[in-house]
């Protein structure tokens, strides 16, 4: 099986630049990305798409939780090691519950990226992001530093959180022997390949999910302009 050569890795790291400093909204970039992606590397490209029909069949995450579900909660470690309830942050505002791979992923880099350049409008209505990663704290520090992200990054060791809301999935042999440039079992702890998929909960003062992003192609993220909508509507419930 063809993993990625130091060469392409290169050009993968140029593309991944390019579409950071394009001009477009987030799918925009994202989409320009998978497209250079798939020139640079198509074996992954292809087997992505696979590994996206086969989630799809399965009804990959649509039974997690729904608009006008209360939010199941969660006391994860952030980067620091400090424990972060959903509780506490509802306490002081709507947030949004963001999964992301992982700091390896340039799909949530730029997605990250794209939020933080929003949070000037986020903290303006009194809401709040956090992210949670399947990473230990070494990667979710790094990915905090990386980024320069504002918010709290959560550790979610061995997806536990995400398989109680049927996000968790498993990226096959097919991915992993392409990915076998990644050292995964460093980054989660453990080998077992498991990934959330990189759903955004939109989630009120009362523990309600007001809106959701849920696509099992990670390529595809929650649009800048509807996650403040939907924040800007859940803080203006009491």
């Amino acid at each position: 099986m063809t993993s990625l050569s130091p060469a392409d890795a290169e050009r993968l790291k140029l593309a991944f630049q390019r579409c950071r400093d394009m001009e477009g909204t987030l799918n925009e970039q994202l989409r320009a990305y998978a497209k250079a992606g798939r020139e640079i590397f198509p074996a992954y490209g292809e087997a992505v798409d696979r590994l996206v029909a086969r989630l799809a069949e399965n009804g990959g995450g649509e039974n997690a939780p729904r608009p006008g579900e209360v939010m199941p909660a969660f006391v994860l470690p952030d980067e620091r090691g400090r424990l972060v309830t959903l509780d506490s942050l509802i306490a002081r505002g709507p947030v949004a519950v963001m999964f992301f791979r992982g700091h390896w992923c340039p799909y949530c880099r730029l997605n990250v990226r794209a939020v933080i350049q929003a949070q000037d409008r986020i903290e303006a209505m009194g809401a709040q992001i956090v992210a949670i990663m399947p990473e230990t704290q070494e990667y979710t520090e790094q990915f905090k530093a990386d980024s320069a992200a504002p918010f709290p990054v959560l550790t979610d060791l061995d997806n536990g959180y995400a398989l109680s809301l049927n996000l968790a999935i498993w990226l096959g042999t097919e991915i992993q022997g392409l990915l076998s440039y990644q050292d995964m079992a460093r980054f989660h702890g453990n080998d077992g390949w498991m990934l959330p998929i990189p759903a955004v909960f939109v989630v009120g003062r009362d523990g309600v999910v007001k809106a959701r992003f849920v696509d099992p192609d990670f390529r595809k993220r929650m649009e800048i302009d509807d996650l403040l909508d939907a924040l800007e509507s859940a803080s203006r419930e009491h």
